[in-house]
C-alpha cells in the first residue's frame, strides 16, 4: 500500500552492541520487514539518535551509525534527532505528509523511550501506527527487566490505544505488505 512507510528508529551500532532483550528475534524481524517493504515498494525511513558529546550515540561516532545489519540504501531517507520523539525538530511529519503517508509501521529501540514517544506523537498527528510483534526492544534496568518493559508497553500501553499490534505473519498476509 503506497500510503505506508516503515519507520526504523534508533537501530544503531551502540544500541545493538548493548544487547537489548530478545535481540536475535527483534533484529531478525526488522531485517525481514525492511526486505519485504523494499520488495513491495514501501518506503523505508531511518531515524538516528544523537546523544550529544561524550555519549555512545554521539553524532559521527561509531556507535551513532545505523547498525550494519540494516544499512540504508542510498535512496532511503535518514532523519537525525536529539529528542525521544522522531518528530520533534526533524521534519519527519512534513516529509511523511509530502509523501501522503498515512500509516507507519514502527520498529526499533528503545521501547519505553523513543518508540513509545514516537508512537504517541504519530498517533497524535493522525497517523495509523502499526507495531509488529517482536520488532521493538529495550534493556533491563534497576526496576524492570527488558522483557517486562517490552510486554507492558506492547500489551498495556500501545495495543488498542495508540497502535495496532500485529504478528509479522499477519502483517505479511495483509495488504500492508
Amino acid at each position: 500500500m503506497k500510503n505506508t512507510a516503515l519507520l526504523v528508529v534508533d537501530v544503531q551500532t551502540a544500541m545493538v552492541e548493548d544487547h537489548p532483550y530478545n535481540e536475535t528475534s527483534v533484529l531478525s524481524n526488522i531485517v525481514t520487514l525492511i526486505s519485504l517493504c523494499r520488495k513491495k515498494g514501501l518506503e523505508v525511513i531511518y531515524v538516528r539518535h544523537d546523544g550529544g558529546p561524550g555519549d555512545s550515540l554521539e553524532q559521527g561516532s561509531a556507535g551513532w551509525q545505523i547498525w550494519s545489519g540494516i544499512e540504508p540504501m542510498p535512496t532511503e531517507k535518514i532523519f537525525d534527532k536529539s529528542f525521544n520523539s522522531a518528530f520533534r525538530g526533524t521534519g519527519l511529519a512534513s516529509y511523511l505528509d509530502g509523501k501522503n503517508i498515512k500509516r507507519i509501521i514502527l520498529v526499533g529501540l528503545q521501547t519505553e523511550y523513543c518508540i513509545d514517544t514516537t508512537c504517541k506523537v504519530a498517533f497524535e498527528y493522525g497517523y495509523e501506527v502499526v507495531i509488529p510483534e517482536e520488532t521493538t526492544s529495550t534493556y533491563d534496568n534497576s526496576h524492570f527487566s527488558g522483557e517486562k518493559l517490552s510486554a507492558y508497553y506492547t500489551e498495556k500501553i500501545w495495543k488498542d490505544r495508540y497502535a495496532e499490534i500485529i504478528s509479522i505473519e499477519d502483517l505479511k498476509s495483509r495488504v500492508i505488505l
